[in-house]
């Protein structure tokens, strides 16, 4: 015979008068913690009190009922009530809902307590957004439930922003298939395929983290830092119908627009608009870009303008503004730290002074007649206007019209560059964020490095090698006294050299893109820039004011004016003997590494580093899992060797970002325990002469009876 089950008997409940409880010493919360008293309050008023109170009877010495009630659990919620009769909003006898416990029972009060806190689960997060979202669909605002329910507005628009994540990966993440931060990386997008479609790639592979998913969702948009996108203005990219994807997660520095095609004819009509206005002022030509590569004004001349003069009124509020900043830096000179709102003056004050400095430039009109203008816009996505330069071919005079009638092209009005011409640029091919490529090489046979990628890579590394040059002035004099001395003793022997000494600067026809923007550039622009603005104005004063200048100027113009010589660039041999031979290249890279031994260059201290886009994208896995290997180390190689190309290249990016790796091109063929002056070439006539190891005059005689013996 089955053993019948015991029933249980739940607690009564009933309305106990407010002024009949009093809070118990049971009750186990001591911290305060979550929705505050106040907040509380206001939530009983709004839908009165949703969960009654846990009491039990008071009893007296003997065991009998007092009349009062304890409450060992429901603290807060009493708390909350007292507070509204406090304020006169709930009467003192109103009646509250309670469940009272037996007073017989053996379970104490603590218990009670406790199993109240601690058994409670909190709300799903997808529970919250479902119901947020329910809330939103009947009319409810989303400034309204964030005050309802005590949280930010922004909580509110998050929760809410999961309504733009595909049903498929919600249930995903309702099954604990993701975490709540990799379920908000996809909310950077509301394309549900895509969405899916990532999902999908990266559920077998090891990186799953929240910026991976944001990286391939955003990986065909553009930042929204982006030069051309501030530029154009996210409201006028918005207003032609653009789309900007946002992360209300984290900072995203205003998004990423999704549009290129439309941000680009944005930018060009834009940029084709601000040509036309600058074509009024009667310029022979004008050339438009995005960006231009560094030395695009190698052989133009410049046009020396004329700034504009200060009026009366500028010069008293230049004065005015040193004044202020003088009073300020002096009231404040024994101060530890700057309060906020003066060091916010003074920049203020030096960005008001900096505005003067760019005077408006005025040219001869004959002279603006023969020159033209480039027009781009810089780093910062501000329009950059670069007026004045003449091309060779427009040097001579404008001429007056001809007998036939036809004008002379100088004088028949400004022209400038269709803005819509594309710009010619090395052709890096992109497929879906990616730099394309062979996806498997034969690895067995591994051929050599690209020449186009060895001839970039050679031309940052001759910038940076002419910046060091330039900083190490005894060296540089060295190196040019080496040249002189080849010229003169070894005059019937053809000899390859990295310093080009007439001076005759080598430009870059192959260049990685931003090379312009590179340290090393803008360091040399920088330079060169304070010296022409010392220079003399009228060129026959040039010998006399050089001879004014003390020993050290005159070594520190001569590095800088011999750097421009160095060619340090990888160029491809021309078999047929119609252009520079491989060995003659051979040449000039062996010396080119004997120079920057001698200025201890260093490439990783003029700021390069691999990237997918500067190599690691552009070369075979092998080479790839080699550089992981050499800079990172065996373990950190094996944790991508499984992985495709493309993803291989962006996290050997990643793993090699802080370790100094250089590619082959990049690095000194000597050994670093080599000297410099004793470097030698194998048999080919490159030994160093011994002149450029010391200063003694036998020394010196040695070297050139060497020479003379080549």
């Amino acid at each position: 015979m089955a053993t019948a089950v015991q029933k249980i008997t739940l607690s009564s409940s009933r309305d106990i008068p407010f002024n009949k409880l009093v809070l118990s010493q049971s009750n186990v919360r001591r911290v305060k913690a979550g929705v505050s008293i106040e907040e509380l309050a206001e939530d009983i008023a709004r839908r009165t009190l949703l969960q009654g109170l846990n009491v039990r009877p008071v009893l007296d010495a003997e065991g009998g009922e007092t009349g009062m009630f304890e409450i060992p659990a429901g603290g807060r919620r009493y708390r909350a009530l007292e507070l509204l009769v406090k304020q006169k909003r709930l009467a003192k006898t109103a009646p509250v809902p309670c469940v009272v416990r037996d007073p017989g029972t053996d379970i104490l009060g603590e218990d009670d307590s406790l199993a109240e806190n601690i058994q409670r689960a909190p709300l799903h997060p997808l529970d919250q957004f479902r119901a947020f979202q329910a809330l939103r669909e009947k009319g409810h605002s989303e400034e309204d439930i964030a005050a309802a329910f005590f949280v930010g507005v922004n909580v509110v628009k998050q929760r809410l922003r999961l309504a733009s994540v595909s049903p498929t990966l919600l249930d995903v993440y309702a099954e604990d298939g993701m975490s709540l931060e990799q379920l908000m990386a996809f909310t950077v997008t509301a394309d549900h395929a895509r969405q899916e479609q990532v999902w999908q790639a990266i559920t077998g592979s090891w990186s799953k983290e929240p910026y991976q998913i944001r990286r391939m969702l955003t990986e065909k948009a553009v930042r929204a830092s982006d030069r051309r996108a501030v530029f154009v203005g996210l409201d006028a990219y918005e207003a032609a119908g653009g789309v900007v994807l946002r992360d209300l997660f984290q900072s995203d520095d205003g998004g990423w627009l999704e549009d290129i095609a439309l941000l680009d004819g944005l930018v060009a009509e834009k940029l084709k608009a601000e040509a036309e206005t600058i074509a009024a002022e009667g310029w022979r030509w004008i050339e438009v870009a995005i960006d231009f590569p560094y030395g695009r004004t190698h052989g133009l001349r410049a046009l020396e303008g004329v700034a504009a003069d200060l009026t009366t009124e500028e010069q008293a509020t230049i004065d005015a503004l040193n004044a202020e900043y003088a009073k300020l830096e002096a009231e404040y000179d024994g101060a530890d730290e700057l309060p906020d709102e003066v060091d916010e003056r003074l920049g203020e004050i030096e960005a008001a002074l900096a505005a003067f400095d760019h005077r408006p430039v005025t040219y001869d009109l004959t002279d603006i007649a023969r020159a033209g203008v480039f027009i781009s816009i810089d780093a910062e996505g501000a329009l950059s206007v670069d007026r004045g330069y003449v091309r060779p071919e427009d040097e001579s005079p404008v001429g007056e019209p001809e007998q036939d009638g036809e004008a002379d092209p100088a004088t028949a009005g400004p022209t400038h560059a269709d803005p819509d011409t594309p710009v010619v640029q090395r052709a890096v091919i992109t497929i879906g964020g990616q730099v394309a490529g062979p996806e498997d090489e034969d690895d067995e046979d591994l051929n050599p490095l690209p020449d186009r990628l060895v001839t970039e890579l050679t031309a940052e590394r001759t910038l940076a090698l002419r910046d060091k040059l330039a900083n190490t002035p005894a060296v540089a004099f060295q190196a040019v006294l080496h040249k002189f001395c080849l010229d003169v003793f070894s005059r019937y022997f053809s000899h390859g050299t990295a310093m080009e000494v007439l001076v005759r600067s080598a430009s870059f026809p192959v260049q990685a893109q931003g090379l312009k923007d590179t340290p090393a550039a803008k360091a040399i622009d920088a330079r060169h820039k304070s010296w022409e603005e010392r220079l003399p104005k009228d060129k026959a004063d040039l010998w006399d004011w050089l001879t004014t200048l003390t020993g050290d100027e005159q070594a520190v113009l001569f590095a800088h004016c011999a750097s421009f010589g160095v060619n340090a660039l990888y160029e491809k041999g021309d078999r047929y003997g119609a252009g520079v031979s491989s060995h003659t290249v051979g040449q000039r890279i062996a010396e080119a590494d004997r120079l920057a031994q001698a200025v201890d260059l260093d490439m990783v201290q003029a700021g390069w580093r691999p990237t997918v886009e500067n190599y690691l994208g552009r070369v075979p896995k092998r080479r790839i899992l080699e550089a992981v290997q050499e800079g990172a180390g065996e373990r950190a190689a094996q944790l991508i060797d499984h992985l495709k190309k493309g993803d291989m290249a962006k996290e050997a990016e990643r793993l090699l970002a802080d370790t100094g790796w250089l590619p082959e091109p990049l690095r000194i063929a000597a050994t670093e325990d080599t000297p410099v002056e004793t470097a030698q070439a194998e048999d080919d006539g490159e030994a160093l002469p011994e002149f450029l190891a010391g200063d003694d005059e036998e020394a010196e005689a040695e070297a050139l009876q060497v020479i003379a013996a080549e």
